[in-house]
């Protein structure tokens, strides 16, 4: 799985104003395309950055008119919620969004893109195959999304590490939460959002692997490293562990056993990550892999049931294998 896939493309309609991508939501991945409908007189305004807190508003739209947000209908109504679920903000009424926090991937994708005083149309149309979306249900649905004023940010790159650090902080909290209350997508999306930055930090720390013994002392509380060698492997383990735990939930066996296998390579000692590696590595058949994953689970936790339950499962797939391969031969030489 790619949950943080949001990289812009031009419309295969050949229109210069509207743009496309895919956005991450609740019920699965969508596709979204914008164009600007109202553009700000302001040439010389920049766009909100990471950090930048934009007052905007989101309105669904039917064939004539943007439907008021407290006026859903009784017989749309069922429909208005669910567009609201993969919109992620109030629908009708002026909110914030934080640009960077990941509450809403369609909306914050918008806005990198927009002005003070600017409103732009979207298309959002579900992704078959890595959509919850019911065949009978109300598809694709338009919305418009305004932007009012919106506060300074600043670029990625203009990031402190501390600043980074908090991101990566809050973005590993949200998934965490994502996951609790079910949205697998987004917990997915949020956890590889944390993955990103925490990769830019790997100098930081590298720095701070050869330093902190000789200045440790001497470093003021503003100066002191955000985090450890040990502690960046660990959180960067995590992650990758948790990002492979929402893959195996979503049948991407093949991502989760690379997350779950580079979540192993930084922390050994992850029981998690190990048990995660063997049901990946069993799901794509990888079965001595499997195996391998699941017996350092035990060594880790002598008495996990689970593990030696999939151990189980491991010998009866092995027997099946073998069972198929030696029938294939047999009839190979008869």
């Amino acid at each position: 799985m790619n949950p943080n896939q949001s990289a812009l493309c031009s419309n295969k309609d050949g229109n210069e104003d509207a743009i496309s991508w895919i956005s991450v939501c609740p019920m699965g991945l969508w596709r979204v395309q914008q164009k600007q409908i109202n553009s700000s007189l302001n040439a010389g305004e920049k766009h909100p950055r990471l950090g930048s807190v934009c007052h905007v508003r989101v309105q669904l739209k039917t064939e004539t008119s943007d439907v008021p947000r407290d006026v859903p209908g009784q017989e749309c109504g069922q429909s208005f919620a669910a567009h609201a679920e993969v919109l992620q903000v109030p629908l009708g009424a002026w909110t914030t969004v934080t640009m960077g926090e990941g509450q809403c991937d369609v909306t914050e994708k918008c806005l990198e893109s927009m002005k003070s005083g600017d409103k732009c149309e979207i298309l959002l149309v579900p992704l078959e195959a890595c959509s919850q979306i019911s065949a009978d249900s109300d598809r694709s649905f338009c919305a418009t999304v305004e932007l009012k004023t919106f506060t300074p940010g600043k670029e990625s790159w203009e990031l402190s590490s501390g600043e980074k650090m908090n991101f990566v902080k809050s973005h590993k909290e949200r998934g965490s939460v994502r996951f609790r209350s079910g949205d697998v997508w987004g917990a997915g999306d949020s956890y590889s959002r944390a993955l990103k930055l925490i990769i830019t930090l790997y100098g930081h720390v590298k720095e701070a692997k050869t330093l902190e013994e000789e200045s440790q002392s001497m470093q003021s509380p503003s100066e002191s490293l955000v985090l450890s060698a040990k502690e960046y492997k660990t959180m960067k383990a995590e992650l990758h562990s948790n990002l492979s735990l929402c893959q195996l939930k979503l049948k991407q066996p093949e991502h989760a056993r690379n997350n779950a296998s580079k979540a192993t390579e930084l922390y050994p000692m992850g029981m998690k990550a190990w048990y995660r590696l063997g049901q990946a590595c069993l799901m794509v058949s990888e079965l001595e892999e499997a195996k391998r994953a699941f017996k350092k689970v035990l060594e880790l936790q002598p008495d996990s049931s689970a593990a030696m339950k999939a151990l189980k499962e491991v010998a009866i797939k092995e027997k099946e294998t073998n069972r198929e391969l030696a029938h294939r031969l047999s009839k190979m030489f008869t």
